[in-house]
């Protein structure tokens, strides 16, 4: 497998092509890498990714982005310890370097923003004080000290950041450096001198350069072909390139969703490699987490190696396990940026929605077995305690695995035909089908570790007393309470049905969404796909107001104008009938009637806690049997519950049971 072959950069080696790309963790304390940032990069390099590049370090202070941002001048120590341990670990590990320039924050220093000119930043309006000489001296120095330091420390090599938030990017484009002077009438001469600054602190260690190819803004941007010619001119100082995309309009782009196909720069990637020096490695990025799309990117020669990003943060051994030849075993990434994503005002740890470990590994380490890269087998014995996990989706099945890997006999009881519960309802939405994979593979590894899975059993309160053992309750979620007036002739459907395939009468439709997810967009897009008028109302000012965290806001709202979705704003939905619906705006109270056959509401759901009442309020919950939230909750709080029962048949580590 080409993928795994060694991969000559500079004057190291690293043992195979999957790389761990730079991304923010919020790990650190202070401004400083810390214990979290050492055991969450060690993890990927014990798994076998074959280059880690730390989170991104500020070379200046001038750039505060995020609030636990890393600032070069106090990282020598992290850069050591992470080097240490992922070093002894088989891997390479490369410190990125960055400033990002009029795309960062004034929050944190409460100073004003640099950039090349003063152009206003797109998302905060914030216009940033145009460089002056001795301001683009302090930060050229500042990268080559920040190389310098990276080096002494021990890291393989450095990363220069030129793609999204980035300070050298921007003088580099045509959309943010309008400059008179020698800096803007040649445009890459910042560029040129931070490399050569790095080059000189690095040494013979690795230079990389992370270049945006494509600012998707033609008219002044950095286009593919012009990103030619600019990789050819720095080429001289870098043993290595990253593809990449986005400008300050397109921040999404650069790390989009499951509504972007994987591998959307494998083209601008295959075009730059073949203009560049042999000697100079070119690294493909773009959700590229599907390991056999990987392997013929570097196989085709479209690109020398791939960032997982993604991947690895979904599996941390996903390397091992596909050099063991047990692909089947990779946790799945399902692209939904729901919680690896952490750049928001809630300041969040990095996770994952299909491993809550994964940014908790000093805390909460993985099991033995699931460090492993070895198949799942059956570890109970046929005397061995008994579970019962009530409810199949994500909080049950996630229960039944842990469990089972403890050693427990476990039977999960599914009242429906089919496992996975809400997600795999939720998969049937508009660009929301890959969230169906994390349901398969929690399914596959339970059957794989002899969980007995049974469909067409509602558990009842005699059932759990002939139980012989521990009885988990993770019986789902039921539709929610309505806020709004229904006539005996209005038609009101909740969305998880719709989404299930319940049939609609013809004619336009209303979809109510007064929580701004993902749930009444999905279907909003997926009535409209099929052909009907479709009115989306929402109590907000934007529609999908927490698609933000994701990354998915502008996209959706293009995407909600682009299939027609007629979009009411500030709505208070006041009542449904069988003329349509009935709307107040939320300031003025004025009403309106919107026509509409049906209402599919989007609402908040409702834990469904009958079993639990009914049997004293005394079995453990998980998921939206507890509270009705996210993919992330459930199955947290199904590992929560299985690592809670008495200990099985195996001993399970210390840690995890932390939190």
């Amino acid at each position: 497998m080409k993928l795994l072959e060694p991969l000559a950069v500079g004057s190291a080696q690293a043992r195979n092509r999957i790389v761990f790309g730079p991304h923010e963790t919020n790990l650190g304390r202070g401004r400083r890498f810390s214990e979290r940032h050492v055991a969450y990069y060690r993890r990927r390099a014990a798994g076998g990714a074959g280059i880690v590049v730390t989170e991104e370090a500020s070379v200046h202070p001038s750039d505060w982005p995020y609030e636990r941002a890393p600032l070069a001048a106090e990282c020598a120590e992290g850069w050591a310890e992470i080097a240490r341990a992922c070093q002894g670990e088989g891997a390479l590990v490369v410190a990125a370097l960055g400033h990002s320039g009029g795309q960062g924050s004034s929050a944190y220093h409460q100073g004003p923003l640099w950039a090349p000119s003063d152009v206003p930043e797109v998302n905060t309006r914030e216009v940033p004080m145009r460089m002056r000489p001795r301001d683009i001296a302090e930060v050229v120095e500042g990268f080559g000290a920040a190389a310098a330091a990276a080096c002494a420390a021990g890291v393989d090599g450095v990363e220069v950041n030129a793609g999204q938030h980035s300070l050298v990017r921007q003088f580099c484009s045509g959309l943010t450096n309008l400059r008179d002077d020698e800096w803007g009438a040649n445009r890459l001469r910042f560029a040129r001198e931070v490399l050569a600054a790095v080059r000189a602190g690095a040494g013979r260690a690795i230079v990389g350069l992370r270049l945006s190819c494509d600012e998707l803004a033609p008219w002044a941007g950095i286009t593919p072909e012009a990103a030619a010619d600019v990789a050819r001119e720095l080429s001289g100082y870098l043993d290595y390139l990253v593809v990449v995309r986005g400008s300050i309009f397109s921040v999404a782009a650069t790390r989009p969703d499951t509504h972007t196909e994987p591998g959307f720069n494998l083209a601008t990637t295959a075009a730059l490699r073949a203009v560049l020096d042999a000697r100079v490695a070119v690294i493909a990025q773009g959700s590229l987490v599907d390991m056999a799309q990987a392997e013929h990117a570097v196989a085709s020669g479209a690109a020398n190696a791939v960032e997982a990003t993604r991947a690895l943060i979904a599996d941390g051994e996903l390397p091992a396990k596909l050099a063991a030849g047990h692909a089947e075993r990779i946790r799945p990434c399902v692209l939904c940026n729901q919680t690896c994503q952490v750049r928001d005002g809630r300041n969040p740890l990095v996770s994952c929605v299909v491993d809550p470990t994964s940014g908790h590994e000093w805390e909460d380490p993985a099991l033995p077995a699931e460090a492993s890269s070895a198949p799942a087998e059956p570890s109970g014995s046929p005397s061995g305690p008994e579970v019962l996990v009530v409810g199949g989706g994500v909080a049950g099945l996630e229960c039944a695995r842990v469990a089972a890997l403890a050693g427990y006999r476990v039977t999960v009881a599914e009242r429906d035909e089919h496992f996975g519960g809400m997600l795999r309802i939720a998969a049937a939405g508009a660009g929301r089908a890959a969230l169906a994979r994390f349901a398969d593979w929690l399914e596959a590894e339970c059957r794989a570790l002899g969980v007995e899975l049974r469909t067409g059993w509602t558990v009842t309160p005699r059932d759990v007393t002939r139980a012989g053992g521990p009885v988990v309750c993770c019986t789902g979620s039921r539709p929610g309470w309505r806020s709004y007036a229904v006539d005996d002739d209005g038609v009101v459907i909740d969305a998880a049905d719709v989404l299930a395939g319940h049939e609609l009468a013809d004619g336009p439709v209303a979809v109510w969404d007064p929580i701004g997810g993902p749930i009444g967009i999905s279907v909003a897009e997926s009535l409209a796909a099929a052909g009907r008028t479709v009115h989306l109302l929402t109590p907000d000012l934007l529609p999908g107001t927490l698609l933000s965290r994701t990354g998915d806001l502008a996209p959706a709202s293009v995407r909600l104008m682009s299939a027609g979705v007629a979009i009411e704003r500030r709505c208070d939905l006041v009542s449904v009938s069988a003329e349509g619906v009935t709307v107040a705006d939320h300031f003025s109270a004025e009403q309106r009637v919107l026509p509409a056959v049906a209402l599919v509401d989007a609402g908040a759901r409702l834990p469904d806690d009958s079993l639990w009442r009914a049997t004293g309020a005394s079995l453990p919950r998980a998921g939206d049997a507890v509270a009705p939230r996210s993919v992330y909750e459930a199955v947290l709080e199904g590992r929560r519950v299985a690592l809670s029962l008495p200990v099985g048949t195996r001993a399970l580590p210390v840690g995890a049971r932390a939190r």
